[in-house]
């Protein structure tokens, strides 16, 4: 079996995680809102100044997005993951413009092992990604689940 740098154990109640530094570019959020979420703020610069944002702004799926590819590049692709079962809670707190560095802060907020299968633990984390301001723009909260590194059996 595989050794993992991070286990269940790794990611105790209260623990603090900061990553990322993602900078968005007019394409990147154009390309994305083309593919994706094509409403005219995401894909039209002149569309876009006509609307409530008074210019061009990411898709919030797209910040989800960005979210997700930090987590992998800080610790997901070096940890004991069995996936997860699912985000809630999301929020869009403020737009995302072009040239907007975010960057994420994970919280641990709950860590207990599964009673159907205690060689997996359960994580319930809180997800708020801020800007290059420090402003937050977008808050999530979701579950992973990770192998134990002591599991038993």
């Amino acid at each position: 079996m595989k050794k993992f740098k991070y286990y269940w154990e790794d990611f105790p109640v209260g623990a603090v995680r900061d990553f990322g530094g993602k900078t968005l570019s007019r394409d990147d959020i154009v390309r994305f809102g083309r593919e994706y979420d094509p409403q005219p703020f995401h894909v039209d610069e002149e569309a876009a100044k006509r609307s409530v944002f008074g210019g061009l702004i990411a898709s919030g799926w797209q910040t989800c997005a960005l979210a997700m590819r930090m987590m992998c590049d800080a610790y997901l692709l070096d940890a004991a993951s069995a996936g997860s079962p699912g985000v809630e809670n999301i929020r869009w707190i403020l737009p995302v413009h072009p040239g907007d560095t975010l960057r994420v802060r994970l919280t641990v907020l709950e860590a207990r092992v599964l009673q159907s299968k205690p060689h997996i633990g359960l994580v319930r984390n809180k997800w708020e990604m801020f800007n290059q301001k420090d402003e937050q723009v977008m808050h999530m909260e979701g579950y992973g689940m990770f192998l134990r590194r002591d599991a038993p059996g």
